[in-house]
């Protein structure tokens, strides 16, 4: 099962499910229907047929895992010298300041290691790496936090206006108060 966001099942969840369906084939040799193997296991009907049409036709093998459904474009080798890169600078690669973007990264990733990844695909490759977004550390120079304060004393709440009703309000279409 893959999923919208580019991942998919665990390694140790891929293992849970080929031993459900092998649970499922000693099942298919007792005769039981496939309604009573799916309900005891907790699946949908149309896996445990799926899964018996494959065993009629390969056997117990034929339900084994195969494996993860994609491998990953950069091995961990290939990461590490990622990650080299990444501690030169933005600046070295050709950039004017020293911000690292997931975009400036997939472009990296292309120029170096001529493999195509997608911004979503970069921001997975570096969190299953245990990369995370971070803030810069230094605050801009010009920033004036006294006069900041003020603002959000003072401005901010006459912008932003009150939270609720001073009076309560109806909903109901035949009051008059509510049209």
């Amino acid at each position: 099962m893959r999923y919208a966001q580019g991942g998919g099942l665990t390694d140790e969840r891929r293992v849970f499910r080929e031993k459900l369906r092998l649970e499922a084939a000693a099942r298919f040799i007792q005769g039981d229907e496939n309604a009573v193997i799916a309900h005891n296991l907790r699946v949908k009907v149309r896996s445990v047929q799926r899964w018996r049409k494959a065993w009629s036709q390969g056997g117990p093998r034929a339900l084994a895992s195969k494996g993860p459904a994609s491998l990953p474009l950069l091995s961990d080798e290939l990461f590490t010298v990622l990650e080299q890169e990444l501690t030169k600078g933005p600046v070295a690669h050709g950039w004017p300041d020293q911000t690292w973007t997931l975009s400036r990264i997939k472009t990296l990733i292309g120029r170096r290691f001529h493999r195509s990844y997608t911004v979503q695909g970069v921001a997975a490759l570096l969190k299953r790496h245990g990369w995370s977004c971070q803030v810069p550390a230094r605050r801009a120079m010009e920033c004036d936090e006294a006069a900041v304060a003020g603002w959000m004393k003072q401005t901010w709440p006459q912008v932003e206006g009150p939270w609720r009703r001073s009076v309560p309000g109806s909903s109901s279409r035949t009051r008059p108060a509510s049209r």
